[in-house]
């Protein structure tokens, strides 16, 4: 209900803001509001030849091919113009998101399609886990944690191996397999939901603990910065691991007050403790390796726990392939059937994704989200916080809403200041911190008919900000 009031807000604010530009100014075209494409270049405005600059019309007078005359403006670098047809269109900056129609196209095609797949071969394989029993045996070994973090799930109930395999996805960085794994346990928790439309403890305390995005191997970021030329890409690691901890911690804290949940559980200690030595042991292996080692160690470590986990899985059905007898199918036909449910949930969350994702084109080619950073970087800096950090700051403003978005700035700071600056570090460690709040909450409630979230949307964007903040000294400490 609080997020459909938001999404309204946001639709209506940034609709308004378009018209407002649009009549008050001959400097604002909607056409790429609609149908542009990012990176293209924005047209502005469009003036007869004479309304120009004389040294723009010099320049067109003098130019051999008059049908299209290209100048940069000294005083703007971004600002072109081009003649054609006695008319000088000026183009000035470049289209920050797709345009309406093209989301949607991207949506499906770029998006959701390869979504499904994703879903059909993993709840494939979950459907394989359930049958063969090894499910069941993965929830009874973690149920004395389980129970004390999820008071009300059942003990041995089938969402706790669901919600391990997505927690291990996540701190790997297996994104494709991470999201499988969550709606099949926002499934399972929807069954022992009592209010069908209204999101449950459990849920919520599910959703925080996933959207806080503890990560171990940030293959994805070591990538980016790779590509940028970064001296040692893998030097952020370390600090996205810290501060996408501090964030889970933030998170289940938050959460387990507001639940009133036993923090002083002996197994929920132990497994708190266990899981940060975990932790601690991995960092120290891998911060004695050297750079080439860090390299191999990150690009291949998250793929062979992928294939270990798929081998595994078949191989452990075919061994109890007995009780694949018994439930009357076979190992193949299992796999279908949990494949064909993956496609349905893939279908089911389409409207939901399209809807948040239009209006997060909307917001950003409106101008809003510029303006609205503009303002809070302009406020940070007045309060002293460094250049280096406010020029980050756009990548962790973008991120509760857009993956993707957040990530074309971060590449944009790397190429900009570079990927050893402290910007650049900084907008690595803000990607990897934190996952996109507004997508996960679209995508996970959305698939269940959830429409009443509760208090989940403020505790993730408030743990949100704690990274953020987590992020910024913790950059400041390293680098």
């Amino acid at each position: 209900m609080v997020l459909s009031r938001f999404w309204l807000v946001i639709f209506i604010s940034s609709i308004v803001f378009i018209v407002v530009s649009l009549f008050s100014a001959n400097t604002y075209t909607i056409d790429y509001v609609l149908n542009g494409k990012k990176d293209d270049p924005v047209l502005i405005s469009e003036k007869y030849i004479e309304q120009v600059p004389a040294f723009i019309k010099d320049s067109i007078k003098k130019a051999t091919d008059q049908a299209m005359i290209i100048n940069r403006d000294t005083l703007n670098a971004d600002t072109t113009y081009v003649y054609k047809n006695k008319t000088v269109k000026i183009y000035s900056g470049v289209q920050k998101s797709d345009g309406l129609l093209p989301t949607c196209k991207s949506t499906l095609l770029d998006l959701i399609l390869p979504l499904m797949a994703y879903l059909a071969f993993f709840c494939g394989l979950m459907e394989l886990l359930i049958i063969s029993g090894a499910s069941g045996k993965l929830a009874k070994l973690l149920s004395p944690v389980f129970v004390k973090v999820f008071p009300s799930i059942p003990k041995d109930h089938p969402s706790i191996s669901y919600m391990t395999l997505n927690f291990a996805a996540n701190f790997l960085g297996l994104d494709s397999a991470a999201t499988p794994f969550g709606l099949k346990a926002m499934e399972s928790l929807q069954e022992i939901n009592p209010e069908k439309d209204k999101a449950s403890d459990a849920q919520i305390m599910f959703m925080c603990l996933h959207a806080s995005g503890l990560t171990l191997i940030a293959t994805s970021i070591i990538g980016y910065r790779a590509a940028a030329n970064a001296t040692n890409p893998a030097d952020v690691m370390l600090p996205c691991i810290i501060t996408s901890f501090i964030g889970t911690i933030a998170a289940f804290l938050i959460v387990g007050i507001r639940q009133k949940i036993n923090f002083k559980s002996a197994s929920l200690v132990v497994a708190l403790m266990g899981l940060i030595a975990a932790i601690v042991g991995l960092l120290m292996y891998v911060n004695h390796l050297d750079l080439i080692g860090k390299n191999y160690f990150t690009s291949n470590l998250s793929a062979l726990i992928l294939v270990g986990i798929i081998a595994f899985t078949l191989i452990f059905s075919f061994i109890k392939e007995k009780k694949f007898v018994e439930a009357k199918t076979t190992v193949f036909e299992a796999f279908v059937s949990g494949a064909n449910n993956g496609v349905k949930t893939g279908v089911t969350i389409f409207p939901y994704v399209l809807g948040m994702l239009v209006a997060i084109s909307l917001f950003r080619n409106s101008g809003l989200f510029e303006i609205i950073s503009n303002w809070i970087a302009f406020a940070f800096s007045n309060m002293g916080v460094s250049k280096e950090i406010t020029d980050a700051l756009p990548v962790a403003l973008l991120r509760p809403f857009s993956s993707a978005g957040s990530r074309g700035f971060l590449i944009d700071s790397m190429n900009t200041f570079g990927a050893d600056s402290m910007t650049g570090r900084l907008s690595s460690i803000f990607q990897c911190s934190a996952e996109s709040t507004f997508y996960v909450i679209a995508v996970y409630f959305g698939s269940v008919n959830i429409k009443n979230t509760r208090y989940a949307l403020g505790t993730m964007l408030l743990v949100d900000v704690i990274c953020v903040i987590t992020a910024i000294f913790v950059a400041s400490w390293f680098f």
